[in-house]
């Protein structure tokens, strides 16, 4: 399984790939878990989560940034999809990378790209998720977000509950709305838990002091044990169901999706768009092996 995984992450990290999966469309599978390559289809998808009482938090696809003028149509293209989430009239909210945004070209050009969008958001009254990628970009990204929250407050970030620093770094974001995940990157055991009980455990605990913050809690997770955990513990401490929510990705365990809603959990799904879906479909793979026959099929039907 883990190099199952490595392979997946490995071919996420393709640009030659990468550039040819943009002509192919949302082939191998891939239509499963990514809504359209447009602004139209995405919002279809999104007007049908939220009649089931779910909310969206939208990610218009891109990587491989290495540019100004590819970080600027990013930026743009951000733009555009959250006047599309005022004028759709949707319950939804958008997550950024900053290396989509030139975090890899330049430091302060992507802070002022992000600036631009939080901006813009707030002026729509729509909350930024700084998507966290892989450890490298952590610091940068932490140090962003500080920038950012002296002047805005619909911004926060994710952290990655197999990194051994989180804990320390929810305690410094107590007042922030945080999205807690396990970790989808390939990280070396300097840096990160490797055994999967240990990053269940470590996810566990930086949910629960999150729970018992100010801050917002986004509980992303398709593990049903640790929701059922979570269930348990938010009755124990009275804590109130308007404080957090649970989070998953679109396309999986759709039907638990609509019954945390009607249980009257507050959710999110995460909805990816756009025609650079391939690098995000692969961690998904890498993620979830079971997936790998539905691509396989998909590709030899093809």
């Amino acid at each position: 399984m883990g190099v199952t995984r490595s392979f997946f992450i490995a071919l996420s990290k393709n640009q030659a790939l990468n550039s040819g999966a943009k002509k192919w469309g949302l082939k191998l599978g891939a239509g499963k878990v990514v809504a359209g390559t447009d602004i139209n289809s995405m919002m279809q998808s999104v007007k049908e989560l939220n009649a089931n009482g779910i909310g969206a938090t939208i990610d218009n696809l891109g990587e491989f940034v290495r540019t100004k003028e590819e970080a600027i149509q990013a930026k743009e293209a951000i733009l555009e999809t959250l006047e599309a989430i005022q004028v759709y009239g949707v319950n939804a909210h958008m997550s950024v990378k900053l290396t989509q945004i030139g975090l890899d070209v330049d430091f302060a050009f992507s802070l002022k790209n992000i600036q631009e969008i939080v901006a813009a958001a707030a002026r729509y009254d729509i909350f930024i998720n700084l998507d966290m990628e892989d450890y490298a970009h952590l610091q940068q990204t932490l140090d962003i977000l500080e920038a950012l929250l002296k002047e805005y407050d619909n911004v926060g970030t994710v952290i990655q509950a197999y990194l051994y620093r989180s804990e320390k770094d929810i305690e410094n974001l107590q007042n922030v709305r945080l999205r807690l995940v396990k970790g989808a990157y390939k990280e070396s055991e300097e840096v990160s838990l490797q055994d999967k009980e240990e990053i269940d455990d470590n996810y566990l605990k930086l949910i629960k002091i999150h729970l018992q913050s100010s801050g917002y809690t986004s509980i992303a997770t398709h593990d049903h044990h640790i929701i059922e955990e979570v269930k348990a513990f938010v009755k124990e401490k009275n804590i109130p169901l308007n404080s957090f929510e649970f989070q998953m990705l679109y396309g999986f365990r759709t039907e638990m999706q609509k019954d945390l809603a009607k249980e009257g959990y507050s959710f999110t799904t995460y909805v990816p768009f756009g025609q650079d879906w391939y690098a995000y479909y692969m961690r998904r793979l890498a993620e979830r092996p079971q997936n790998i026959n539905l691509a396989l099929k998909s590709f030899v039907s093809k």
